[in-house]
């Protein structure tokens, strides 16, 4: 549970995703799902909670960590994640902290390639492109 003080220690970060009205849902999934997947092991986190908005065009997200740095860290280190909906794929971008249709993501290089051998990241070196787990 996430508790707010200013004599703990601990850095708290309050992020508000603005989505469309059919999205909300989708988009609490999928914080759900990285916090749960990979955010929690991330070294420095301590927290996470979600509200979401009664108009249903907005998420909130608390979350706490030991420190700024480990918050960059991860921040550096972590992938999008996408999910289909409505037969269009929607990408959450960790980085940038925004949800888009991925016809609206152009000239982006790809981080990870998944295929049926797992996630690698995809290393894109001069004018070769190569793949390493």
């Amino acid at each position: 549970m996430t508790t707010i003080s200013t004599t703990s220690g601990l850095i708290t970060l309050i992020n508000v995703f603005t989505v469309e009205l059919a999205n909300q849902r989708r988009l609490i999934e999928l914080l759900t799902e990285a916090t749960e997947v990979s955010v929690r092991r991330a070294p420095g986190f301590v927290s996470a909670s979600l509200h979401r908005s009664t108009d249903g065009t907005k998420v909130t997200m608390y979350a706490q960590w030991r420190s700024i740095e480990h918050y960059q860290a991860m921040r550096q280190d972590a992938g999008p994640l996408a999910t289909r909906v409505d037969g269009q794929w929607l990408i959450l971008d960790n980085r940038t902290l925004t949800l888009v249709r991925d016809t609206d993501v152009t000239r982006a290089i790809p981080e990870f390639l998944l295929d049926h051998e797992g996630v690698k990241r995809f290393n894109l070196a001069s004018q070769n492109r190569r793949v390493s787990s």
